[in-house]
């Protein structure tokens, strides 16, 4: 099974720039790249800051975008985005019970489920009483099923000090939920605007960088979060019985390296 994953796309208004980018133009063309290159996909999922501002405007974009995708698409939300105005542009996005933007995609390849840490107005992420109920209640559910969890703030640090300060609080609430449970098989997270995998509890993690601007490779500054120009990415995952495949493709750039007589030159 085939996966795409995004995040970050920090969409403004179409035409309107950020950070001196076109966050629209280059969804635009990571949408083009994975229309010409994965149709094959089963499904994408976009990891949060979906709007940089929570602009109604900006979701309509986005969802003009996705609309392009073959494959079915979950949107999830970051700290970044705005409930009422993505809940309508968005209506058709499933919610939990209490009205957070949760819920689960059971398939055979295991039990996908997306969750919602948005703390609206607060930069950190939050997974409140609720929340916590409603993802223990689905874990319950799957028993041995294979288990996938997207979410937006990570509940865990990655040694970036700007940005283990707005992860998630209350991270050892988190992990209570998640203990013990081996048939957990990745999690999949966005925030961080950087490559970033490893393991958390026992759990491999992943993300990538944003669709816009990214946070620098910075283990010094903590008051604010940086901002650079490195290039965008999203991830293809190849989910199989015995294996999670995580590849991390920088799509503005496909040339080929050729050898040119006594150098290398690329292909036009």
């Amino acid at each position: 099974m085939k996966i795409i994953h995004i995040t970050d796309t920090h969409l403004v208004a179409p035409g309107v720039t950020l950070y001196d980018l076109d966050p629209y133009e280059r969804l635009r063309a990571c949408i083009d790249d994975v229309v010409a290159n994965h149709a094959d996909a089963r499904l994408c999922v976009i990891t949060g800051d979906l709007a940089h501002k929570g602009e109604e405007a900006a979701y309509r974009g986005l969802r003009a975008q996705l609309s392009r995708l073959p494959m079915p698409w979950v949107p999830l939300l970051g700290n970044h985005d705005a409930r009422e105005p993505f809940a309508r542009v968005f209506p058709d996005v499933p919610r939990d019970a209490d009205g957070f933007t949760q819920s689960v995609l059971r398939l055979p390849e295991g039990d996908f489920l997306f969750l919602d840490t948005l703390d609206e107005g607060v930069n950190g992420g939050l997974y409140c009483e609720a929340r916590e109920r409603w993802l223990s209640g689905r874990l319950d559910e799957a028993a041995d099923r294979a288990v996938y969890l997207f979410m937006h703030h990570p509940p865990f640090p990655i040694h970036i000090p700007c940005l283990d300060r707005i992860s998630l609080a209350h991270p050892e609430r988190f992990a209570k939920l998640v203990e013990g449970r081996r048939n957990i098989r990745h999690l999949f997270y966005g925030h961080v605007h950087r490559p970033v995998c490893g393991s958390w509890r026992g759990i491999p993690v992943s993300t990538m960088r944003g669709l816009n601007h990214q946070v620098p490779f910075d283990f010094v500054t903590a008051d604010r979060v940086p901002k650079s120009h490195e290039p965008p990415a999203y991830a293809v995952v190849f989910v199989e019985d015995e294996q999670v495949t995580v590849h991390f493709h920088d799509y503005l750039d496909r040339r080929t390296l050729v050898k040119a007589g006594d150098g290398y030159g690329y292909l036009p």
